[in-house]
Formats: C-alpha cells, sequence, structure tokens
C-alpha cells in the first residue's frame, strides 16, 4: 500500500508542479488585478498541497515523528510570509512572492529526504534570513543616498574577497569561506550584491569613457580577486554581470563582445594555470574515462538523471544521498532522481518566470541606478541558474555554485532572500511613481 502510494503522489506531483509553472507565464497574460489575484491564490493552494503530499509522504517512508513538527513550522512559515508580503507591501510582486516560497519549498523536500538534521538547519535559516530581509523593500524606498556612496560598495567588496583569498577555507580547491567556529559564511555572496550597486553607482554619476574605464578596472580586480582564490564560478558570475549592466548603461554593443573576447583568453590562462579547473574541463569532456576520479562527481549526476527519468522514482524510492554534494551544488540532480526530470524541468521554468519579472521590474525603472540595480540582480540571478543546472547535466563544466533558494546553505540563501527583497523595493519604487503620475494628471482633469 505505502509504495502505491509514494508512486501516485510523483504523478500528483509532477501534474500540481507543471500546473504551478504554467500559472506563472499565464498571469502575464491578463491586465486585471482581480484576474491576476485568482492565480496568485491558485499557485498558494497548489504549494501547499504539493508541500503537504511530498512531507506525508517522508513521514510515512522514515517514521519520524520530528517529521510532522518540521512540516507544520514549514507551513506556518509560508503562510506568514506570504501574508506579511501583502500586509506590508500590498504592492508588491506577488509572482515574486509566490516563486520565492514554491522554490524554498522544494529545496526543504529534497534536504529533509537526504538529511533530516540539515533540514532544521535550513529552516532556521531560511526563517531568520526572511526576518532579516522584510524590511529591505522599504528602505529602498525610504535610503535615497544609495546610489552615492559607490566609492564604498567598491572597497568593502574588495576588502571583503581579499580576506577570503588570503585567509578563506579551501572548498573543493577553492578558497570560499570564512571559518568563524560556529558558523561559516561566503562573502563573495554578498559582495555579488556590493558589486551591483557598485557599478550601478558609477555609470549613474557618468557613462563616459573615463567613468568606463575606472569602473572597469574596479570590475576587474574583484573578479581578479576571485581567480586567485580559485572561485572561478563565482567570477564568471561577476563578469557576465558586468558586461550586461555595462550593455544596458552605453547602450553599445561591442562592449559585450569585446568582454566575451578578453573572457575567453582568460578562460585559457586559467585551464593552465589551475590543476582542478583542467580536470574539470577533463571530466566535462569524458566524464567516464575518469569516473573513479575527477568524473565521480558528474558521473553520479547523470545516473541519477537517467534513473528518474520523467517522472522521478518517488521520494525513497532513490538514492539521492550518493550524489556528492546532492544538497548543495548538485541538488538539481537529486531532486531530478526522486521526483522526476519533467518536475527539474518546472523548477528551470520558474526560475525563468523570475528572471523575467526581474527584468520587467527594471525595464519599468525611470531612474538609471534602479534599472541597473534591477538588471544586475536579474542576471546574476538566471546565470547562477543556469551555471548549477548546466553543470548538472553536463552542458557546461561543473562550477561549483549553488541553485538559488533551493540548495542546502545559510551565505546563499540570505544573499538570494536580500536580491529578492531589493527587486521588490524596485517594484514598489515603480508603482508608486506611477499611481503618483496618475494622481497629479486626475487633478489636471
Amino acid at each position: 500500500m505505502v509504495n502505491i502510494l509514494v508512486k501516485l503522489s510523483k504523478y500528483v506531483i509532477t501534474l500540481l508542479m507543471a500546473f504551478y509553472t504554467f500559472k506563472c507565464f499565464s498571469v502575464f497574460r491578463h491586465n486585471s488585478d482581480k484576474a491576476k489575484n485568482r492565480i496568485y491564490k491558485e499557485q498558494n493552494a497548489i504549494m501547499y498541497i504539493i508541500h503537504f503530499i511530498a512531507y506525508l509522504i517522508i513521514f510515512i517512508k522514515s517514521e519520524n515523528i520530528n517529521v510532522i513538527l518540521l512540516y507544520g513550522a514549514e507551513l506556518a512559515f509560508f503562510i506568514m510570509i506570504i501574508a506579511l508580503y501583502q500586509g506590508l507591501y500590498p504592492k508588491c510582486s506577488r509572482l515574486l512572492v509566490n516563486n520565492m516560497c514554491m522554490l524554498i519549498a522544494s529545496g526543504m523536500i529534497i534536504i529533509t529526504r537526504i538529511s533530516f538534521d540539515k533540514a532544521i538547519k535550513q529552516f532556521i535559516i531560511v526563517a531568520v534570513s526572511s526576518a532579516l530581509t522584510i524590511a529591505i523593500p522599504i528602505l529602498m524606498k525610504k535610503v535615497r543616498s544609495l546610489r552615492n556612496i559607490y566609492w564604498f560598495y567598491g572597497v568593502i567588496g574588495i576588502i571583503l574577497l581579499g580576506v577570503v583569498a588570503a585567509f578563506g577555507a579551501s572548498t573543493y580547491g577553492a578558497n570560499l569561506s570564512i571559518d568563524l567556529g560556529f558558523i561559516s559564511i561566503q562573502p563573495s555572496e554578498f559582495v555579488k550584491l556590493l558589486f551591483v550597486f557598485f557599478v550601478a553607482s558609477m555609470f549613474n554619476k557618468s557613462t563616459s569613457f573615463k567613468q568606463i574605464v575606472i569602473t572597469t578596472i574596479f570590475a576587474a580586480l574583484h573578479v581578479l580577486i576571485l581567480v586567485l582564490s580559485t572561485d572561478l564560478g563565482g567570477a564568471l558570475i561577476f563578469f557576465v554581470t558586468y558586461l550586461m549592466m555595462l550593455y544596458i548603461a552605453s547602450g553599445k554593443a561591442y562592449y559585450i563582445f569585446a568582454g566575451f573576447l578578453a573572457g575567453s583568453g582568460a578562460a585559457v590562462v586559467a585551464y593552465n594555470l589551475f590543476s582542478h579547473v583542467k580536470k574539470r574541463v577533463v571530466a566535462f569532456l569524458d566524464p567516464f574515462k575518469v569516473i573513479n576520479t575527477s568524473g565521480w562527481q558528474i558521473c553520479q549526476s547523470l545516473f541519477a538523471i537517467g534513473t528518474g527519468g520523467w517522472f522521478g522514482m518517488g521520494l525513497y524510492n532513490g538514492i539521492p544521498g550518493t550524489i556528492p554534494v546532492g544538497d548543495k551544488d548538485l541538488v538539481f540532480s537529486a531532486i531530478s532522481e526522486e521526483l522526476g526530470v519533467l518536475f527539474s524541468i518546472c523548477i528551470i521554468l520558474v526560475c525563468l518566470s523570475c528572471f523575467i519579472m526581474m527584468m520587467n521590474i527594471a525595464t519599468m525603472c525611470n531612474a538609471l541606478f534602479y534599472r541597473l540595480i534591477g538588471v544586475g540582480l536579474g542576471t546574476m540571478y538566471i546565470f547562477q541558474v543556469f551555471m548549477t543546472i548546466g553543470g548538472g547535466v553536463k552542458f557546461i563544466p561543473l562550477t561549483g555554485v549553488t541553485l538559488p533558494l533551493v540548495s542546502y546553505g545559510g551565505s546563499s540563501m540570505l544573499s538570494t532572500l536580500i536580491q529578492f527583497a531589493i527587486v521588490q523595493g524596485l517594484y514598489i519604487l515603480r508603482n508608486d511613481e506611477v499611481t503618483y503620475y496618475e494622481q497629479e494628471a486626475e487633478a489636471e482633469d
């Protein structure tokens, strides 16, 4: 009976996730607030049902009574965070709130399946991070001096990256984190945000050739320190984000072309300088040839995805615990094994809908500073998604970055929630501007 329930649940979860994903894009067809609100409520209901079914299966298979307590705590959290955003920010993007919760829920399901102890830690991280970031949208509206402290963003970012490069703990060949004993912090996750604000404030001041050169030098310094730390995944995210922001600010496409030429040359240099980069490239080209060494991670990832098939093995019918860093860098593969490739494709599409919404918000901003922040954060988010999933399916070499909001990890979770909160602040700012101009027009009439 239990096995039948598990097998049936995977089809129901996949169908519900597909329906949720469809709603992510169908909402763009509607102009009325009433129709949109109906879709948002449907999305919430679908998320709660998926969350309930998954934890019911986890409880039945694990027979751990604490799973019920964790489920109740998570359910209360999702209800509370959705209510808080609606109550505090009536003009917020409900789609971003829903997608944020859906991605967190998907991550919590697979992390709980892999390790209940880690799931407890992850839930605490999510709850604390949400509490810390809930006020950010209003700060975006109240604090008007953000665009004027560009040197603060740049200098602090470089100092933090330098500290990690010199004293950071090594993980898979890269200096990524600072171990404080009771907690480990990955500063580059937060420097990403400072970097976006630095570039936006510099180009908001001027887009002259001199200003572009100065900004490029500082941006290159960020990337160089990351390269010296052998955090090449992080360096690539910074690099691509800067190119996109430079293009939006200047409107000149040849900057992107020149940047990609420079990036290609840097990739060749990195391949020849760093042994772990060479190993990852070799593993990418033919992972089965080096399956016992550098190809082990990607091979296990591919085995998991292939084993899961379209609808997955079902929760507790796979072995996601055997996937190296299956709760972090390769969480997409763990999800694919037990919940299926179709569910994983829906995860990608939900991430894509977040990106589309972020870019829509950016294009709506009148002020260049806010527009660049929106573009920078949106680019940074979707490129990290691409790198994580692309590495897991052998589309690109593994880069060692996490899937935002889904993977296990404190620094990544907090920095991503800050990203989403900042974008919400931009959306609210833009809606306030529209309301103001509409009121002015009515007054003139």
